[in-house]
């Protein structure tokens, strides 16, 4: 393929970049181009393998907006960092905005539809010749919510990627630029997200590199719920962040994807001590 994974010796660090005005964490924060670019930089200097910059959010309930509007967030940003050699990946279900992103210079495509939203998304990504994330998904932010059901969560969500791997590598797909993705909160209860971190190696079994993203996630901040049961804000996950990335990593994931990268590099690096014994 034109750009591989980046391979650090350690699980990758993903920081994530939101161009956004509504995300649930940092939403408004980096809306404005120079902040976003300051922000890229830092966590780039901090030692991040990859900036995830999204022009949408996904959070949940959250509404959509137009492709104009997504890639006029996206493209400035990219350009820039990309002509500072930064590594970059964008974050879209658009096969219009990922095919303008990886013509601005991202090298990864990290689609959290699994290429369900946008049927030309495995032609761009099959042309592109890069990596790309297939998140396990259901729906679109405001219906996601009502779609999580399961028997079997860990089954159904390992059938329903597996299903998404065979349409990538029928569209042309490289086997080798296939990473997968268990949707953490994305039509998942908070009981469903920690019976997918429990069994990771039920993902991973499937031969494909696995990228977590837990960070500041809401089933983080019920688990940190205070006495009247009121969940822990976004700002207050950190440090269950960072243990959540020391076990994925330790479990073998490729990667994580976060919003705080000196922390989780500290998380990583004690996952490859103790991988290595």
């Amino acid at each position: 393929m034109t750009w591989a994974l980046p391979a650090p010796g350690r699980c990758a660090v993903m920081g994530v970049l939101n161009v956004t005005p509504d995300s649930f964490s940092d939403g408004g924060r980096y809306l404005d181009l120079d902040a976003a670019l300051a922000h890229a930089r830092e966590m780039w200097a901090r030692g991040a393998d990859v900036i995830d910059v999204g022009g949408e959010s996904t959070r949940p309930g959250a509404s959509r907006v137009d492709a104009p509007t997504e890639t006029e967030r996206v493209l400035p940003v990219i350009r820039a960092l990309a002509e500072e050699g930064v590594v970059l990946s964008v974050d879209t279900t658009r096969a219009a905005v990922a095919a303008a992103a990886v013509d601005a210079g991202a090298r990864i495509i990290n689609d959290v539809s699994g290429g369900l939203a946008d049927p030309d998304m495995a032609k761009v990504a099959a042309a592109a010749e890069v990596p790309w994330v297939l998140m396990h998904w259901r729906g679109h932010s405001r219906e996601m919510t009502k779609l999580a059901v399961y028997t079997d969560v860990v089954a159904e969500v390992r059938a329903e990627l597996s299903e998404r791997v065979d349409a990538a590598l029928a569209a042309g797909v490289a086997e080798d630029a296939i990473v997968l993705d268990p949707g953490l909160g994305f039509a998942k209860q908070a009981e469903h997200d920690w019976a997918l971190l429990h069994d990771l190696d039920s993902l991973l079994s499937l031969g494909f590199p696995v990228l977590v993203g837990a960070s500041r996630k809401r089933f983080l901040g019920r688990l940190l719920a205070d006495d009247t049961g009121e969940p822990r804000p976004p700002a207050g996950r950190e440090h269950a962040t960072a243990a959540v990335s020391t076990l994925a990593a330790a479990a073998g994931a490729w990667g994580v994807r976060v919003h705080e990268v000196g922390a989780t590099l500290d998380a990583v690096a004690v996952a490859a001590a103790w991988r290595r014994g």
